[in-house]
């Protein structure tokens, strides 16, 4: 029984190891050299109700993927404006350690290899083919190819191919796992709102800073330098697609994480300007090489799915990640990456599909976004645990806690405790 994954990035890599914890011999398809897509360049867990969500997909099973991303942070318990008690990952170390884990529980990693073709039967996909030509037979699918992209997207929306991590020009354009299914996917424009949004941070490299600034981002982990009032950007955080970080704050001052690299909090910020500022004179983007000029846009295409995550249409086929819906974050496609991959055996071993209840975050957070996305004013938002929206209602409900005893014992209440680890085949 084959499971078979189209896109490896955070949720890819998280549906992966889910299906093979489930018992399914499990393959991922992958047009780049890495993995991990945006999470190569992200960097930011447990911030605001990250840190909720995140217990709670320990508790559910997950642990042993989340203990790897812990192994390899670089601050924790840190706050900066609008966010507290964050953790950073060293964005230059989290990819051999996913890779690493992926294959102790016997993923099968196919790299570079872009998927553009979908061999179908009676409504069910029976397998893929690569742009190589190799053709990948599967029982069931799950599309985590993303949202971003392709290059005329970031021209048409943006300014232009950025050269983010994602590679386009390289390895090729995006290429939807649900549209070459024929399903017709959610996307902008027509009768819904304009939805795309530009990636929300640019990161520097850290040695082209001056070295007191490199000393005291790696001790503080966070850097806040107010800007002179006409270097003020407000006009940016409407383009964010991270709208937890669309507040004053980041317009009104620089602000840098310690991610590896020197995280800067906005889509971009001309170069010239910033080599202005004192310890910038050397500055140099690493992601997106044009980071000066714009960044990536995502949000260009979302599968129609129910709380199960499975794609309307096609009988044999999930998503994940951004796929999902209006969907921010590596916590929010790691979530929904563990979901779809354990739902996929089940589809295989004929169980009831799984919708995570209301009573945790990680299963109103779905429904929630779902729901509101049936409304024009709720396709014009974003949906994240750490702000915006999600966030406000996070602390309404009174899901937002900090207490890991009282998440344990929340998903304890449902009786899913460490059922992410229960093997079904």
């Amino acid at each position: 029984m084959t499971v078979v994954i189209v896109g490896g990035g955070w949720a890819g890599c998280a549906a992966a190891y889910a299906s093979a914890a489930a018992g399914a011999d499990t393959v991922i398809i992958e047009k780049t050299d890495m993995l991990l897509g945006t999470g190569l360049v992200g960097g930011i867990m447990r911030n605001n109700g990250r840190f909720t969500a995140m217990e709670e997909v320990w508790a559910l099973g997950a642990g042993d993927f989340l203990r790897v991303i812990e192994g390899v942070a670089t601050h924790r318990w840190l706050d900066f404006p609008g966010h507290r008690h964050a953790m950073l990952y060293d964005v230059t170390r989290i990819e051999p350690a996913i890779r690493g884990i992926l294959r102790s529980a016997g993923v099968q990693l196919k790299l570079q290899n872009r998927m553009t073709g979908v061999f179908k039967n009676n409504g069910s996909i029976t397998g893929i083919e690569t742009a190589g030509g190799e053709k990948i037979a599967g029982d069931v699918f799950i599309d985590c190819t993303g949202t971003a992209g392709p290059a005329n997207n970031c021209s048409r929306y943006g300014f232009g191919c950025v050269m983010c991590i994602l590679r386009c020009p390289t390895f090729g354009p995006r290429v939807s796992l649900t549209a070459r299914a024929g399903v017709e996917e959610i996307k902008a424009g027509g009768e819904f709102p304009h939805f795309e949004a530009m990636s929300g941070s640019c990161k520097l490299e850290k040695k082209s800073l001056s070295p007191a600034l490199v000393r005291k981002l790696e001790k503080d982990g966070v850097l806040v330098i107010p800007l002179p009032e006409h270097l003020r950007k407000g006009d940016q955080l409407g383009r964010k697609a991270c709208q937890q970080y669309a507040i004053n704050e980041f317009a009104e001052n620089l602000i840098i994480l310690d991610t590896g690299h020197a995280k800067l909090m906005t889509p971009f910020f001309p170069l010239e300007v910033l080599r202005t500022l004192d310890g910038f004179q050397h500055a140099r983007y690493a992601d997106p090489y044009s980071g000066g000029k714009g960044n990536s846009i995502r949000f260009m295409a979302i599968a129609p799915c129910d709380d199960t995550l499975r794609v309307q249409g096609v009988d044999n086929l999930f998503c994940a990640g951004e796929k999902t819906g209006l969907l921010v974050g590596h916590t929010e496609a790691i979530a929904t990456g563990f979901l779809a991959g354990h739902n996929a055996v089940r589809l295989l071993t004929g169980k009831e599909l799984l919708v995570l209840p209301r009573e945790l975050a990680c299963g109103d957070i779905i429904s929630y976004m779902h729901e509101e996305m049936r409304k024009p004013e709720g396709l014009a938002r974003k949906y994240t645990f750490s702000g915006s929206v999600y966030f406000q209602r996070m602390q309404e409900l009174g899901l937002y806690t900090t207490d890991v005893s009282e998440i344990r014992k929340r998903v304890a209440k449902t009786g899913l405790t460490g059922i992410f680890k229960n093997r079904l085949i």
